[in-house]
């Protein structure tokens, strides 16, 4: 069975690709885009050759790139596309990414964890350490769901880094707990 343009092959993901080249000067402008491209979870198949697969969003951020690209001097083409062989390991290589920035996470929540240890040891309980770190947790939480939002492949690491941040709320919730009777729940 042929399939029509635009329409997915049964089972295959089907992929954003931008190829692109930057002028090399000045510098930072390769650096911009090399962020923006990271920052969406998209994945380098090679030098100036990302890839994401298809979204509204994804799209939407890429033409804005390929834009930004063109209008800084370079030139740059978005593809829609299936793959034909490699698919796996193009798969594989997006939920990699997932699964490092997951494994960041967890190592934050770690730091996270030996902060409260911290203030344990040195008894500081108090609402200004408690605010502190009830912001830190926040933003781990705001991290993961960045990152989740880019997971539509559903890479591996996620679980784990749940299970994470679930202990940062309960190590919290602890500290919390002897902050309020150590200070008095009224201020």
């Amino acid at each position: 069975m042929e399939h029509g343009a635009g329409e997915p092959q049964a089972g295959g993901v089907r992929w954003l690709v931008l190829v692109y080249k930057i002028p090399a000067e000045p510098t930072r402008l390769r650096a911009g885009v090399w962020r923006k491209i990271k920052g969406l979870g998209a994945i380098y198949l090679q030098n100036s050759v990302a890839a994401l697969p298809v979204s509204p969003s994804g799209e939407r951020a890429l033409r804005l790139l390929r834009n930004e690209i063109v209008e800084m001097g370079g030139t740059a083409s978005l593809l829609e596309s299936a793959v034909l062989g490699g698919g796996a390991e193009i798969e594989d290589t997006f939920n990699a990414a997932r699964n490092d920035e997951y494994e960041e996470i967890v190592d934050r929540c770690e730091d996270f964890l030996g902060q409260i240890d911290k203030e344990y040891r040195a008894e500081h309980f108090t609402y200004a350490e408690l605010e502190e770190n009830d912001e830190d947790l926040v933003k781990l939480r705001n991290w993961f769901a960045k990152v989740e939002a880019r997971d539509v492949l559903a890479a591996s690491g996620k679980a784990s880094t749940v299970a994470a941040l679930e202990r940062c709320g309960q190590v919290l919730d602890e500290y919390a707990a002897r902050v309020y009777a150590e200070e008095g729940d009224g201020r």
